[in-house]
């Protein structure tokens, strides 16, 4: 039963074998859909895990998933807490990056078709697409380590790019060695490909500014156009993810506490199969890096030869690139004293408020950004960390729109619909690489990212900064 604390938050009681209470973040008009599934109950569920700090999270966009729900935030003591990998999820490292260039609408507008079927034939999409780069083993583990640096070394893109990215781009503590050949195999071929089902490309443009100040700051101006990219670690991330499950699930029975559900086997932080674990995530985080930094590289190339533009003309800049898929080490202030904490963020990005460290230098005034992306009709909304997320959440707010639809409902819903009519009716030019990936995706099938983006507003996690709209998506 959910104890209303106030208009954005809900307290899951500690009862049983919970160590700590739940709490979620909604309103009134989301928490209908949200309770319609286990959601609520893989809050609680989370909660049972040992050296879990004060609270087990869920963001707005929160559904069932595997193991903790997605939409959810849990951090744990690195000398009695655990790592699961169901609280990262099989795509490690998914994430979004946007890019904002010197263009406006009216400047695209009649090339549009044009641009978005070069792109289309830029950007390998698709269950099992693969890019045109070949890796050897060396290679491939070259890449495991240095992440989207190891992109701008081979020629995609440059030193500033990573400066906006998370982290740089590369995670600290990856080891190749710890990932299996399988992973390794599904992965050699895959990289510079935006895979399949919700992930996408998006041609958007600059339509309200709700912040004046930290527009500025981020270089956004209406009627901008620009590219959002979503994608992951692909097969590889996949593969690693259920390697460390499986290694996990058979250990279960050697642990000192019980699981109210298997789904979330897990290992100690501090034991070798959770350090192995935490090293191999760190390889499949730098893989997703790597691979969004290639994406933005043939966007680029793809807008300069499609439109006849200098990079200069262009001007095509990484505002930013976020990962909702991850277990991070961060220090938080917790009963008065600083700790370092795993911090697994499933669904759920990083918000660090003004000031943090963590925030690039062109950005600490006003925070870091934070790219929600919405369903396919709706476009993305772009926000900067608060305060609020540092003190409540782990530094956390909400990634994107969350499903309410399965995808097999989602389909049986739009069966026989002509999606690319009615999304162009809606002024959306929209592809894809898969036969059923529009059917899937149906807007729908989302909650209203507006409405998902106003709770972690109104709860000051997060501010909004700006809305984009979609004008051409390519799904894979």
């Amino acid at each position: 039963m959910l104890k209303k604390i106030d208009d954005y938050r809900w307290e899951v009681p500690q009862t049983g074998g919970m160590r700590v209470p739940g709490l979620i973040y909604t309103s009134e008009a989301l928490l209908a859909a949200m309770g319609k599934d286990e959601s609520f109950k893989q809050v609680a569920n989370v909660a049972h895990l040992p050296g879990i700090v004060r609270v087990s999270l869920a963001m707005p966009d929160c559904h069932w998933g595997y193991g903790f729900p997605i939409g959810g935030v849990a951090a744990f003591s690195m000398e009695e807490g655990v790592i699961s990998p169901g609280g990262v999820g099989y795509d490690i490292n998914c994430g979004c990056r946007l890019l904002v260039t010197k263009l406006t609408y009216e400047t695209v507008k009649d090339r549009l078709v044009e641009l978005m079927n070069a792109l289309f034939r830029a950007i390998p999409s698709g269950v099992g697409s693969t890019g045109p780069i070949k890796l050897s083993v060396q290679e491939e583990k070259k890449v495991l380590q240095e992440g989207a640096l190891w992109a701008v070394r081979n020629g995609y893109g440059s030193l500033e790019d990573l400066e906006t990215t998370e982290d740089g781009g590369v995670m600290a503590g990856a080891d190749p060695e710890v990932v299996s050949e399988r992973a390794l195999e599904r992965g050699r071929d895959q990289l510079g490909t935006l895979g399949s089902g919700n992930h996408f490309l998006e041609i958007e443009v600059v339509e309200e500014i709700f912040d004046d100040l930290a527009a500025q700051a981020l270089g956004l101006k209406l009627g901008q156009v620009a590219v959002m990219i979503h994608s992951g670690s692909r097969g590889l991330g996949y593969q690693i993810c259920d390697d460390y499950l499986a290694r996990m699930m058979k250990d279960l029975k050697n642990l000192d506490f019980s699981l109210p559900d298997r789904q979330l086997a897990c290992a100690y932080l501090s034991s070798p199969l959770g350090r192995e674990y935490f090293s191999a995530m760190a390889c499949a985080a730098n893989y997703a890096w790597a691979n969004r930094q290639m994406l933005t590289h043939w966007t680029r190339e793809t807008f300069e030869k499609v439109l006849h533009l200098s990079p200069r003309d262009l001007g095509m800049r990484l505002l930013y690139d976020v990962c909702h898929n991850i277990a991070k080490k961060e220090k938080f202030v917790v009963e008065g004293q600083e700790v370092e904490l795993c911090v697994h963020r499933k669904g759920a990005t990083r918000a660090l408020p003004p000031g943090h460290p963590a925030v690039p230098q062109r950005y600490r005034e006003v925070g870091q950004p934070v790219l929600i992306p919405g369903d396919m009709a709706s476009g993305a909304y772009v926000l900067v960390g608060k305060e609020g997320a540092l003190k409540e959440t782990f530094g956390s707010a909400c990634h994107g729109a969350g499903r309410v639809m399965s995808r097999s409902q989602a389909i049986k819903a739009s069966k026989n619909r002509p999606i690319v009519r009615e999304m162009a009716g809606r002024g959306v030019i929209v592809m894809a690489g898969g036969k059923e990936t529009l059917h899937e995706e149906i807007p729908e099938a989302y909650k209203r990212v507006s409405e998902v983006v106003e709770v972690v507003h109104q709860a000051g996690l997060a501010g909004k900064v700006a809305r984009l709209r979609t004008i051409g998506c390519i799904k894979g």
